[in-house]
């Protein structure tokens, strides 16, 4: 039945700040090793593939367990997940900081994953018991959208602003004191919600969603590292094997840990596929706009993430915005507009007029992109049962992890082919990273040549990167307006009303 819907009042606003906060912190710590990492190195002296372990394994964990997590928070309690995780999370950010080896802050980074796994769903979840007004409900998670989109954009920041100062492990310890308010208000403001269900956790579920997400994620990332690499290719067959294999003993649980019964909703399945794809575009452009700054206009990695706020400002701007336009016009309307206009800021991109031009180009890109994630997230949420509203969540996030890991290796690739079409000089490499060392080893004017010529080969490739994100922006505007014309605007019926199966 249909939840009648009451306006919420300060509380749960003010409920909704702390789940913020932790989302906030959560993103900020996926990308603030990104220059705390010359600094650690120096001092422990990892291998490189410890070094990737140490950049990465946060992120897989993520990934990993947050179909796991949702269940569990619909069954012993939103809230309850939450706080646990947050405890376990400003402790072992404390381990993290002080760290005296490598595999010690693996370690870490590992648990801190498992533990952001347990928050973001449950953070997600919650906002739907905070808010059962649909109109506040969709402005209650743009605001969450738009604070994982600005703290994502924040860590290399606010990781240079600390390293002016402090040590490496004080990017750690910044989170120690949030994670502190985040349960004393969580337990005075948030209400605890969870399923009616009692089912025991099914663990060869969890082993099998494990083993479909890690491989797939990992598989896409040494692709995009490597495309020719065989042992990506393994990786994600073993992944998709798994996820067949996960997918039919759902169907036989009664109690699973992914409710197969949600893609029987339309809007459900719509928003899921449409912010999927609209990350893999997100994820790719984001590569290469990050090492264009840096590897082409030769710029600090502090003054690249500057640059790179400005189109998350547009991101952030956006998921504020389109919940209110979502109130007056249909949300597949206003998602299929934001993507046409993404697809026009792509389109500067490839006009190709500088420095400027592309900053001002991926920011009307991502601006349009915003309504996806803001509205996307509203609709998976609000079309579920609010029993299964953890379970929910956790779809969307593994998807949008997804989306971002394969974007980084699709158009990675593509990158990485258009570069060695490009370039004649046999020191160039297979990358532009390859061609800067080889350039220091070589006579002035020779290494100048090299630089040159593999400088414009990437940048050619990122400009055919920003014409296929235009392509496949104008392909989503086309999904959103036809599978979500449906839905009228935001709190206009009952049909986007959060629902019971009580």
């Amino acid at each position: 039945m249909t939840i009648a819907a009451t306006r919420a009042g300060a509380r749960a606003w003010l409920g909704l700040s702390v789940l913020a906060l932790a989302t906030l912190l959560l993103a900020v710590d996926n990308t603030v090793l990104v220059l705390a990492l010359p600094h650690l190195a120096a001092d422990l002296g990892p291998s490189a593939t410890e070094l990737l372990w140490i950049t990465d394994v946060y992120g897989f964990m993520i990934a990993g367990f947050m179909i796991t997590m949702g269940w569990l928070g619909d069954r012993i309690g939103r809230r309850k997940l939450l706080l646990i995780g947050a405890v376990v999370f400003g402790a072992v950010s404390v381990l993290a900081a002080y760290s005296t080896t490598t595999t010690m802050l693996i370690a870490a980074r590992v648990l801190l994953g498992i533990a952001g796994a347990a928050m973001g769903p449950s953070a997600l979840a919650l906002v739907t018991g905070l808010f059962t007004d649909a109109r506040q409900r969709a402005m209650a998670i743009g605001v969450f959208t738009a604070c994982f989109m600005g703290g994502a954009a924040a860590g290399p920041v606010i990781a240079g602003l600390l390293l002016e100062s402090f040590w490496w492990g004080s990017v750690f310890l910044m989170g120690v004191p949030i994670m502190v308010l985040v349960v004393a208000a969580g337990l005075i403001l948030l209400p605890e919600t969870a399923a009616e269900g009692s089912g025991r956790l099914d663990l060869a579920s969890v082993v099998l969603s494990l083993a479909t997400i890690l491989p797939v994620v990992s598989g896409l990332k040494e692709l995009a590292d490597d495309p020719a690499q065989g042992t990506a290719y393994a990786m994600l067959a073993a992944g998709l094997v798994s996820g067949v294999v996960f997918v039919r003993r759902q169907r036989r649980l009664a109690e699973p840990l992914v409710e197969t019964g949600l893609f029987a909703n339309r809007s459900f399945r719509a928003a899921l596929l449409i912010l999927a794809l609209a990350m893999v575009i997100q994820g790719g452009v984001y590569l290469f706009v990050s090492q264009h700054l840096q590897l082409v206009e030769g710029l600090s990695p502090m003054a690249a993430g500057l640059w790179m706020a400005v189109p998350a400002l547009g991101l952030v701007g956006g998921s504020l915005a389109a919940p209110a336009i979502a109130g007056a016009f249909r949300p597949g309307t206003v998602v299929g507009v934001g993507l046409v206009v993404a697809a026009a800021g792509f389109a500067v991109v490839v006009a190709d007029g500088g420095l400027p031009t592309l900053v001002a180009g991926v920011t009307v890109a991502f601006l349009g992109m915003a309504p996806v994630g803001a509205l996307g997230l509203d609709l998976i949420v609000g079309s579920a049962p609010r029993e299964r509203a953890g379970s929910a969540s956790a779809l969307a996030e593994s998807g949008g992890e997804l989306g971002i890991a394969l974007g980084v290796a699709l158009l990675g690739s593509v990158g990485t082919a258009v570069y060695g079409s490009r370039v004649t000089l046999p020191q160039a490499g297979s990358s532009l990273n390859e061609a800067l060392d080889a350039a220091a080893g070589l006579p002035p004017e020779a290494a100048a040549a090299l630089v040159a010529e593999a400088r414009a080969a990437f940048a050619q490739g990122l400009l055919v990167v920003a014409a296929i994100s235009a392509v496949l922006a104008l392909g989503l505007a086309v999904i959103s307006l036809t599978l979500l014309r449906h839905l009228r605007p935001i709190g206009q019926d009952g049909r986007h009303q959060p629902r019971s199966r009580t």
